[in-house]
């Protein structure tokens, strides 16, 4: 029987970039779950802190060429409605970036992060699913697909929503859903971009469009779910023009390059995101709607932190303890993260004129508050970091004051 360091379920995004990780931090390590198809049509916005992540596991090189930058990111109010917030941008430049972000093909990324897999000498890749788990207090049992068994001091859960092994280790979830679809397309447009992200507000949800290579950029349309259908039975033709409109022509023709997909939204959160020889990561562990770009940067985070709570690979045995310290650790990001996105698109929907006020009036300090906006962008980037650095320059006055 086949023994590892740690087993990760799961071979999307979250699970590969966790894989590789664990692998690079010396780990003997199986990726499992079924190859993915690479037509994945969307994209993923990751944030400095993940780019940086990439740079260290040798990955950036080959992701770089078919991402786009995201120097400024754009809100614009496109409600109808009594109470309007103000336009704001926020530019990279104004914290010392020359981006906040990169916007990443999934495809492509995947394909990617498959080679990488292949090519790393201690990551066995396991095409076949797992269909049963044995957790036990000094190891952990896998039963995959063709009956073999493997063995493994650790299991990191990156299987999806409907995750067995968050189901395995008995750790319950709660969930809430949306009045929303998400519509996911590509589109190329006849202006350039200028590296600018532009999220129109309406009162369906956001309507984002995020910077690809060229003159092309990604779109995740949130609409009610009548209105989501009757967008994806649209003709190409006629669809182009819709999101033209909504874009109010600030890109010129647009013309969408392929048929669209489309998501019903929705939130589930896991009670524990981590027992014992369990830790869950990406969307096993977390799920919220497109907004903000959060998603896969919060699941980069639970690599992060894992690899940083484990250490580098000693002649020991990985304790039966690290998925408790690991809940621990991911529980205030995670759970704070969360709260913000579901808080704001909920804000979004609501017809509230109160609810309304608050929003234009943060939008609004937001775009006219310098030392405000350049916390909030330091955050979005370097989650954490705009914490620090408050108290920096707080003890920075008080020694002033004292000396």
């Amino acid at each position: 029987m086949d023994h590892y360091d740690i087993a990760v379920v799961g071979a999307g995004l979250a699970g590969s970039l966790a894989a590789i990780a664990l692998a690079d931090a010396g780990y003997r390590v199986a990726l499992i779950g079924p190859e993915l198809a690479s037509s994945d049509g969307r994209t993923t916005a990751l944030m400095d802190q993940s780019i940086e992540y990439l740079k260290k596991l040798n990955l950036w090189d080959k992701v770089q060429p078919v991402t786009a930058p995201l120097s400024t990111m754009r809100i614009l109010d496109g409600t109808n409605r009594l109470l309007r917030a103000p336009t704001v941008n926020f530019r990279a430049s104004e914290v010392g970036l020359a981006a906040f972000g990169y916007n990443i093909p999934n495809g492509p990324f995947l394909d990617i992060l498959r080679q990488r897999a292949s090519e790393t000498e201690t990551l066995d890749r396991i095409t076949m699913s797992a269909n049963d788990f044995d957790l036990s207090d000094d190891r952990v049992r896998i039963t995959l697909d063709d009956g073999r068994d493997i063995t493994a001091d650790l299991v990191v859960g990156a299987d999806g929503r409907r995750s067995p092994v968050r189901e395995a280790a008995k750790i319950s979830v709660s969930t809430w859903s949306y009045p929303q679809t998400a519509v996911v397309l590509n589109f190329s447009h006849e202006l350039p971009h200028q590296d600018t992200s532009t999220e129109f507000h309406t009162e369906s949800g956001p309507f984002t469009q995020v910077p690809l290579p060229g003159n092309r950029s990604s779109l995740v349309w949130v609409r009610k779910p009548g209105d989501a259908t009757a967008t994806l039975a649209l003709d190409l033709a006629t669809l182009s023009r819709a999101v033209e409109d909504r874009m109010q022509s600030i890109l010129g023709k647009v013309t969408v390059e392929a048929a669209p997909q489309s998501f019903p939204l929705s939130g589930m959160s896991a009670h524990r995101f981590g027992k014992g020889r369990v830790a869950l990561v990406g969307e096993a562990a977390h799920a919220f709607p497109p907004i903000g770009a959060q998603g896969l940067n919060l699941s980069l985070r639970d690599a992060m932190t894992l690899v940083d709570l484990i250490g580098a690979k000693t002649d020991d045995s990985l304790t039966g303890d690290i998925g408790d310290r690991f809940d621990s650790r991911r529980r205030p990001d995670i759970l704070s993260r969360t709260a913000s996105v579901d808080l704001l698109n909920r804000s979004l929907l609501s017809a509230f004129l109160p609810v309304q006020a608050l929003r234009a009036v943060g939008l609004h300090i937001l775009s006219a508050a310098g030392p405000l906006r350049s916390l909030l962008m330091r955050e979005g980037v370097h989650p954490g970091s705009a914490f620090h650095a408050l108290k920096d320059s707080l003890r920075e006055k008080i020694g002033r004051k004292s000396a």
